[in-house]
């Protein structure tokens, strides 16, 4: 199966929260999507690598992607080693994406973090043809970053407004980690985490001139064709 994009993180509702709304939005334009997670949630405070299959499962549907794939790398211990990278290359090169949209290179999480670096050394080994791996030689087009709650000047801001409430419902899919007060608030200090993405989304959607966004970055300088048609007013 080729995707026109495919979304990898660490964990098991990571991609949800951070840029459910993207996955969404893709979906909704008839893009094909997939969600590759690293890690089968084994380490979790909350809930078993089963229940959170099957909650990965339920998050999936109201998505609408086409795919969700495991790597299988240990919880709490995704390293940043060239053996990794290559695991997840195999997958590079089984979906083929034109893009890949990945974690902020910044996280508090070591799993996120290495996240973030493997999949560029993954991308970089996929495209090489004398490389010991299955199947044909790829590199995605685009590496993108998510970056709506980190604390750096996006590249740009995608708006969800019309997917925000769908995202919101595929992190609640995960009901062994949100389903009471104590749950919704181990993240962030103790801010309850629906309450956060809304917020958060409505602060880039303003950025935009739109009710709810999403904040990414790149690290490659954007071309435009043509600057008439460039959005958002600038006074």
């Amino acid at each position: 199966m080729k995707l026109d994009c495919l979304f990898i993180s660490a964990h098991r509702d990571d991609t949800e929260i951070t840029c459910g709304g993207l996955v969404i939005k893709l979906v909704d334009q008839g893009c094909k999507v997939g969600l590759l997670d690293l890690t089968r949630g084994e380490m979790g405070t909350r809930g078993t690598a089963a229940t959170r299959e099957r909650e990965a499962k339920a998050a999936a549907k109201i998505m609408g992607i086409a795919v969700r794939d495991n790597v299988g790398l240990h919880d709490s211990g995704v390293e940043f080693t060239r053996a990794n990278a290559l695991k997840i290359a195999r997958y590079i090169r089984k979906y083929r994406p034109h893009a890949v949209v990945i974690p902020y290179w910044e996280q508090r999480h070591p799993d996120h973090r290495n996240c973030s670096l493997l999949v560029w050394d993954a991308c970089f080994y996929s495209g090489l043809k004398k490389m010991d791996l299955p199947g044909e030689a790829w590199r995605p087009f685009k590496i993108i970053y998510a970056a709506s709650f980190q604390e750096t000047k996006p590249s740009f801001i995608v708006d969800i407004t019309d997917q925000l409430e769908r995202k919101l419902k595929s992190v609640e899919a995960y009901k062994t980690q949100f389903f009471d007060e104590q749950g919704r608030k181990m993240w962030l200090r103790g801010f309850d985490i629906f309450e956060y993405m809304r917020v958060r989304a409505r602060q880039y959607g303003v950025m935009i001139g739109k009710q709810y966004g999403e904040a990414y970055l790149l690290k490659e300088t954007m071309e435009v064709e043509d600057v008439m048609k460039l959005s958002v007013k600038s006074i």
